[in-house]
């Protein structure tokens, strides 16, 4: 991964953007709603089942003015914007979140945990990885957990972050796209033996949208 510190210093005045577009939420509690979606480069937690690994090095990808990036959202007519990566908290996103709110926008941010939250957040869906695991504050402020299932040792991480979150925090299994089939008899089994975990499908792959 390049590292490029004036990322850093544009003070959240410009992004590394990977892609923006209109589209339905797939994932989590808020799948089938249509939101703006602002995806920003870089992200060093390296899953090896990432579909989205052309986002990692935020060198690859223009440093975008965020006015731009917010007035995108804004004249698209979304009602929410998710902010996603990458990893979208190697960045500043105060900035971001003032003006979008100014206009109206939900704010809806999806992490790792990784890193400090910056940005003021009407959801937090938080996705923890073994290689980085989240951050206290992260998990004290997720109103989501969600947890990617790859083979049946996930579950134990599941659970091992379920006990880092508020109780209020709904929790999610979902099953990683290229083991659908293989992994998705285990979810269903375990979700019916503890009924307060959900089963969350990237539904948008079904539908061939972005």
């Amino acid at each position: 991964m390049i590292e490029d510190d004036s990322f850093r210093d544009a003070g959240g005045e410009k992004l590394p953007l990977v892609e923006e577009f209109f589209s339905i939420q797939g994932e989590g509690f808020h799948a089938g709603k249509a939101a703006y979606f602002i995806r920003l480069g870089g992200c060093d937690i390296g899953c090896t089942w990432c579909d989205t690994p052309f986002a990692w090095d935020p060198g690859l990808h223009p440093l975008v003015e965020t006015d731009s990036i917010i007035a995108n959202a804004v004249s698209s007519g979304a009602g929410s914007v998710v902010v996603t990566g990458g990893e979208p908290f190697m960045w500043d996103l105060d900035y971001l979140c003032c003006h979008l709110k100014q206009n109206n926008i939900s704010t809806f941010a999806e992490t790792s945990g990784a890193y400090p939250l910056s940005g003021e957040w009407d959801w937090i869906c938080l996705s923890p990885k073994r290689s980085r695991p989240p951050l206290k504050e992260v998990c004290g402020a997720a109103d989501e957990l969600k947890v990617i299932i790859e083979d049946e040792n996930d579950f134990l991480w599941a659970e091992k972050n379920r006990e880092l979150v508020n109780p209020g925090c709904l929790l999610f299994l979902q099953p990683e796209w290229s083991r659908f089939s293989e992994v998705i008899p285990d979810i269903v089994s375990y979700v019916r033996r503890n009924t307060e975990w959900r089963i969350s499908l990237q539904i948008h792959k079904f539908m061939h949208i972005p």
